[in-house]
């Protein structure tokens, strides 16, 4: 029983200084089946732990690495903060955390995610955390848990922000990418859903300048609004790439796959001299695929060159195989029969020119490419 404060001046509980503690307990109940669904072998607890457990046994793995990737989405959280349209941030949460898993080789486990707000809208982060929920189920990982945090003063108004956490594994000697890349491997792509994560930042100026309402027809898809059609989630290729994977001899020496690149900010030319050794580099035929109508619009706004492009945005390449020639016919099936529309984009060719930074890897190869992007009407 609380006492009588001497002072004589009114209590202020923790609700009164803007942290609903009952909301919050409203939120992990209204979750609680989104979460259950999740549930795959191997993950089995039920939410409200102070942590997740995994049993890598009963998943089936002998002699595991472990592989854990980090990350978030970035200013398209501004445009589903600014039209009230939080369904589907959390599916791109979980893509770019779990691509990033499977460039590795390594099958996701289980996810983590942590939302932070100024105020606790148990309707809007219903909606975010059962986004999250789809994009676990699709990538055939666990959401373990995850961290609400309501943090009055520090976000403005409905702001809020998100970080994802993935882990998965990989057999031991099957991890990606292998230091046998070389001259004459094909490079296949994996065509994009849109703009992905990366790049909202100028996307968000470009539209501003341009005069356009999130609620106006967008220019590039007629058929949707410009929130819509920018809102589309990322692509996740966990299955289709681990089917591939799994048909063709997996990561080992036996595989015909050799490496993965996710192609996320920094764009096909920051991000295939990560995954290729030293003495190799990329080369692009720019015009072996179509990008999408917004890549088009984007260049066009900004009076951006494809120099400028290839390094800002995905250009409708969201994943690129590096393939033993010789056995890239195999991938292709195995990705055709998943549903994708792989197509050859290029080669593997000896190393020469720039060097690239590749975001901390120095030595690497600049890619080279060919040709001019051709963009969909």
């Amino acid at each position: 029983m609380a006492g009588t404060d001497p002072s004589g001046k009114t209590p202020i509980t923790y609700r009164e200084s803007g942290v609903d503690i009952d909301a919050g307990n409203a939120l992990v109940e209204a979750i609680k089946p989104l979460v259950k669904a999740t549930r795959r072998i191997g993950a089995d607890a039920d939410l409200g732990g102070f942590g997740g457990l995994f049993d890598l046994k009963r998943a089936g793995f002998k002699d595991p690495i472990l592989v854990a990737t980090n990350d978030g989405v970035g200013t398209k959280l501004k445009i589903a903060i600014d039209t009230g349209c939080h369904k589907t941030i959390g599916i791109d949460l979980v893509a770019m955390c779990v691509n990033d898993l499977v460039v590795a080789g390594a099958e996701p486990l289980f996810f983590l995610d942590y939302f932070a707000v100024g105020k606790l809208d148990v309707a809007t982060a219903r909606d975010v955390i059962a986004g999250i929920a789809d994009g676990c189920r699709e990538a055939g990982c666990a959401l373990a848990g995850g961290e609400t945090a309501e943090m009055p003063g520090m976000y403005h108004g409905n702001d809020y922000d998100l970080a994802g956490f993935a882990v998965g594994a990989a057999e031991r000697g099957e991890v990606l990418p292998r230091a046998d890349v070389a001259v004459g491997d094909v490079l296949i792509g994996l065509p994009s859903s849109g703009v992905h994560s990366n790049g909202y930042s100028l996307v968000r100026k470009l539209v501003a300048r341009e005069g356009l309402s999130w609620s106006a027809l967008a220019p590039f898809m007629r058929a949707r609004t410009v929130a819509e059609a920018l809102l589309v989630p990322t692509r996740i290729y966990v299955k289709p790439v681990l089917a591939a994977l799994r048909a063709t001899g997996g990561g080992g020496s036996d595989g015909a796959i050799k490496a993965l690149s996710h192609i996320t900010g920094g764009g096909l030319t920051e991000n295939l001299p990560r995954v290729l050794p030293d003495a190799v580099a990329a080369r692009i035929d720019l015009s072996s695929w179509t990008p999408p109508a917004v890549f088009g619009w984007l260049a066009k706004a900004g009076h951006l060159d494809d120099a400028e492009m290839l390094r800002t945005f995905n250009c409708g390449i969201g994943m690129v195989i590096v393939a033993e020639k010789s056995r890239s016919a195999e991938v292709l099936t195995v990705l055709e029969a998943q549903g994708e529309a792989p197509r050859v984009i290029g080669e593997i060719v000896p190393g020469g020119g720039a060097r690239s930074a590749a975001k901390g890897k120095g030595e690497a190869w600049a890619v080279a490419y060919s040709r001019r992007l051709r963009y969909g009407a």
